[in-house]
């Protein structure tokens, strides 16, 4: 009866999301319980106690959880990891974290959430929501699109061209609209309720593709001649993965591209 007792307190206590010291008491007082009901039997005792002195190690954190547990745990999970290239260790160092990083600490900071400010479109950019994205999806017919002409029309090309969907988030000096990533967010979502592919074609030239990091690192001379091209469509970048096994995550790629000379040619493999 005190392994029974103390299993039935334990499946309630995880249905309940109870834990630490009152699970522990509760745990205790089910297997006192349970000895008593077997009129405190040797077997009841060695069974009971030894699952009870298990699931105290589990409930109460402790040194001991932490190094007859945790440790090895997390030490045979990280084994079982592939390993991060240099590249993609150096990728995930880079950039920011705003608040949402704070909810893998553990104990986030919830007043800095209340305090954040929230992000508001300018009246340009509410007007650009209005006029331009509301005639764009208007022209969007999503089932011709994925399953007649595997394609944007023309015309929905031309428009997404001549109203400056490309260069949302390219300064105005530089031929784009010099949008907020608040609008750019706006934008393509409003788009993506009427065609994911149309979204996605607005969304990759603004986000992976080569404006924003051209605007933060690239010389005067690359940003005068590729940004104005970027922003009025005349170039249209794109996002390819080489790997066979990464599908559509790129820190997920395992294939390397290889240089071979042959003859004083340079040859690329998997690009």
């Amino acid at each position: 009866m005190s392994v029974l007792f103390l299993l039935l307190s334990a499946l309630v206590l995880i249905y309940l999301g109870i834990g630490g010291t009152a699970a522990a008491t509760v745990m205790t007082i089910a297997t006192v319980v349970g000895l008593f009901q077997d009129h405190w039997h040797l077997l009841s005792i060695l069974c009971g106690g030894a699952l009870l002195a298990l699931a105290l190690i589990l409930v109460l954190p402790g040194d001991l959880r932490l190094d007859k547990l945790s440790r090895p745990l997390l030490g045979w999970v990280r084994s079982r990891l592939p390993s991060l290239s240099d590249t993609e260790a150096e990728a995930l160092k880079s950039g920011s974290v705003d608040w949402d990083g704070e909810l893998f600490s553990g104990d986030p900071d919830w007043k800095k959430l209340l305090d954040a400010r929230p992000a508001h479109l300018t009246s340009e950019e509410q007007a650009f929501l209005d006029g331009p994205v509301e005639k764009l999806c208007a022209m969007l017919d999503d089932w011709k699109i994925t399953h007649e002409q595997y394609d944007l029309p023309d015309k929905v090309w031309k428009f997404i061209r001549e109203k400056g969907f490309f260069g949302l988030v390219i300064p105005k000096e530089d031929g784009g609209l010099g949008f907020s990533n608040t609008a750019h967010s706006e934008i393509v979502m409003k788009i993506s309720t009427r065609s994911v592919s149309a979204a996605v074609t607005v969304m990759v030239p603004n986000s992976l593709g080569p404006g924003e990091l051209l605007m933060h690192y690239g010389t005067d001379a690359q940003k005068h001649h590729y940004l104005p091209r970027l922003a009025n469509g005349e170039d249209i970048p794109c996002f390819a993965l080489t790997s066979p096994v990464a599908g559509s995550d790129a820190a997920l790629s395992r294939t390397r591209a290889l240089s071979a000379r042959a003859n004083g040619t340079a040859k690329k493999y998997w690009v």
